[in-house]
């Protein structure tokens, strides 16, 4: 080996040196994070057990940390420039996580409070002869999935065809008198909708009437524009050579909508709707008004009240006093966090049916 060589593999690669090694960054916002959450997780230990740990705290000064500790590790390491860029990377990351925070903190309260009754006699009894302890929330589960299924059923082709007579045929007067109608009714207050749905079903059966159907009728009201609005902006991002390639076939309007332009958008189309119902099925005012609330199970949308996971959680926090306070409290939380469960797996469910049936692209 030459002396050129000896001297040439002893210096250093130019293009790996003054660089901080691939994953700094995020060993030092997760060193940065471990680090807060051992101090706040003392301050808990010290002044209430695991219920009073800050995770927003531990996580916002956690990053404040970070911010502080990559800009001075890089400008050891890389110099002044690239300390300066990942000082101003790493506070855009900061803002997002700010942004995140009161998202972390609902998750961390629901969840935290919520498994005190997250078991199975919850998710199998109702609160029929339950006075005290005990009992659980089967039967709003089960009035939750009705209603939301119904109101499913009747916004989702109603929102569907709108929008499709909106982006494929719509012209004039009709068209935008449709739009404006369906901005309007996207800032409808949820307890009109209630109150509609009351008045509408009390013209024909009396002012006592009381069933899930009318909370579908309610929540319908609520889901059908967003289910529009949603699913013309999707429909106007399918590319309209896809359109003309059929027309140029001879495929009627009709079939190029129903096998080229639904099919293309399918996974946004999937994203709306999953968005229409997260929307709905946590509303309280218009399915107390309209579907009542019961403590025993009920099957029939048509027939008698039905309790609903929203109304059993307002009903179980405004009831909670004297000894049995405490029960209630905890079977209001775990209500909560079984809605909030219901809502991921639907969100899941749509992600999964829209990858499975979205048109495949490439040879």
């Amino acid at each position: 080996m030459t002396t050129a060589t000896l001297r040439a593999t002893s210096l250093p690669n130019s293009l790996t040196a003054g660089k901080l090694p691939r994953g700094t960054t995020w060993m030092v916002l997760v060193g940065s994070w471990i680090v807060f959450g051992a101090i706040f997780g003392v301050i808990a230990a010290a002044g209430g057990g695991a219920k009073s740990f800050n995770i927003v705290g531990a996580v916002f000064f956690g990053t404040v940390l970070f911010d502080v500790v990559i800009f001075v590790i890089s400008l050891l390491v890389e110099g002044i420039r690239k300390a300066q860029d990942r000082l101003v990377t790493s506070l855009v990351a900061t803002a997002f996580i700010i942004a995140l925070l009161p998202l972390i903190s609902l998750a961390w309260t629901v969840v935290s409070n919520g498994l005190a009754r997250f078991d199975i006699a919850f998710f199998s009894q109702s609160m029929r002869n339950v006075i005290g302890e005990g009992g659980g929330a089967l039967h709003a589960i089960v009035g939750t999935l009705l209603v939301t299924l119904a109101a499913a059923i009747i916004s989702v082709p109603i929102g569907l065809l709108t929008s499709i007579y909106l982006v494929e045929y719509g012209r004039g007067m009709l068209a935008r008198g449709i739009t404006f109608f369906v901005d309007v009714m996207t800032g409808i207050p949820s307890i009109v909708a209630g109150l509609f749905a009351y008045a509408l079903f009390a013209l024909f059966f009396g002012p006592g009437i009381r069933s899930g159907f009318m909370g579908a009728i309610a929540l319908s009201v609520l889901m059908i524009p967003v289910v529009v609005r949603s699913s013309e902006e999707i429909l106007r991002l399918v590319p309209n050579e896809l359109r003309e390639a059929s027309y140029a076939l001879g495929v009627p309007k009709w079939l190029t909508v129903l096998r080229i332009v639904l099919p293309t958008s399918l996974a946004g189309l999937t994203t709306g709707i999953m968005l229409a119902i997260a929307r709905v099925i946590g509303e309280t005012a218009p399915l107390l008004i309209v579907c009542g609330f019961t403590t025993s199970m009920n099957y029939d949308l048509f027939k008698d009240r039905m309790m609903t996971l929203p109304v059993f959680v307002y009903t179980q926090y405004t009831q909670a006093a004297g000894l049995n306070a405490q029960a209630s409290i905890d079977r209001a939380w775990t209500a909560a966090l079984a809605l909030i469960l219901i809502v991921m797996l639907l969100n899941l469910a749509g992600r999964i049916i829209a990858k499975i049936f979205a048109p495949k692209y490439g040879r």
